[in-house]
């Protein structure tokens, strides 16, 4: 049984992230905007992706390392064929907790069932707004918001609970409808979570004014619906939690930039073609598709995802200064926010 890796802050290693795919339907404006990821952007050939086999071994490697909890994610995960397979072989991993999924939900009506019969424990989806027009503009091909909200009613009635809702709030985009989005939530068991606009990549745009403060957050949904703190549920959680006084559920708000969690992350991202990174705002990474390819065995796999862990030193949010924010940044779409 290989030693459990810690790196220079004490943190173990518990979840890992794994970019099924680098391509996504959806041209969100805090994401993927349509100026860079347009018809001549160079998405990643086949060939270079991943493999299902692949994947499910450096799942195994790492889950000898410490981890419990593999999320699959994208770009949007559902554009991967057969992805229920990969699910099923993740599944059966010894060691693994949760297997969850984060999508945008445009194909999740149709996929939910297969995806929860292959052994898939919960889905996050993202809906940034439930105003059509908003909705339309932050995604950027037009996409209604009901299709998404039957995506989340699928996952529901498939057993993927509780389904987890996230929204990007940036002001003067779509903090108008904080509120809204709270009231529709309450009292349907999914759990709706506001995440500060973050500068992950280089091609959003982002911006210090942009950012809706989670304090904010909260003060606005608490002076309409009273709330009271709960504790987290696990080291390493990175939403802060709140449940409405008169027992309608919960919400949960990721500060990422007013608040830091870097102290207690435990989180590792692999990237669609096998790049591993130990940090969202990540400036490089350690290629594990070369050694998977290369005759690498799985003591060998451990060994340098281990180097790689006991090394780290990523405290980005808690350091994020004028001169950070401009930093080349691997792009959230590229390993899976």
């Amino acid at each position: 049984m290989p030693v459990e890796p810690i790196d220079t802050m004490g943190r173990p290693i518990r979840d890992l992230r794994i970019s099924v795919t680098d391509r996504c339907n959806f041209r969100c404006t805090y994401c993927m905007p349509k100026e860079i990821f347009n018809r001549e952007y160079r998405f990643l050939e086949r060939d270079l992706l991943l493999t299902f086999e692949e994947i499910e071994r450096v799942a195994g490697v790492f889950s000898g390392l410490g981890v419990r909890k593999l999320r699959l994610t994208g770009g949007e995960p559902l554009l991967r064929r057969d992805l229920d397979v990969l699910v099923g072989a993740l599944a059966g991993i010894a060691g693994v907790d949760d297997l969850t999924l984060t999508t945008n939900g445009s194909l999740l009506a149709r996929r939910a069932a297969a995806l929860a019969a292959a052994g898939l424990k919960r889905v996050t989806v993202s809906l940034d707004s439930l105003d059509d027009a908003v909705f339309a503009a932050m995604n950027d091909v037009g996409f209604p918001v009901q299709q998404v909200l039957d995506g989340i009613e699928a996952a529901s009635a498939a057993g993927l609970t509780p389904v987890k809702v996230n929204a990007v709030i940036q002001r003067g985009v779509n903090d108008d409808g904080i509120v809204a989005m709270a009231e529709h939530f309450r009292g349907t068991g999914h759990i709706l979570r506001f995440i500060e606009y973050m500068d992950v990549g280089h091609t959003n745009g982002w911006r210090l004014d942009d950012v809706v403060p989670a304090r904010e957050i909260r003060e606005r949904i608490n002076a309409r619906y009273p709330l009271q703190p709960i504790d987290a549920g696990y080291l390493g959680e990175v939403a802060q939690r709140w449940r409405y006084v008169d027992g309608a559920g919960e919400i949960g708000i990721i500060s990422s930039v007013t608040r830091p969690f870097c102290r207690t992350c435990t989180r590792a991202r692999i990237s669609a073609e096998g790049m591993l990174y130990t940090c969202l705002f990540a400036t490089a990474g350690t290629d594990l598709r070369v050694l998977l390819r290369g005759g690498a065995s799985d003591t060998d796999l451990a060994a340098a995802v281990a180097a790689v862990w006991t090394a780290r030193t990523d405290r980005y949010s808690e350091i994020r200064s004028e001169a950070t924010v401009p930093l080349p940044k691997v792009e959230m779409s590229y390993i899976g926010g």
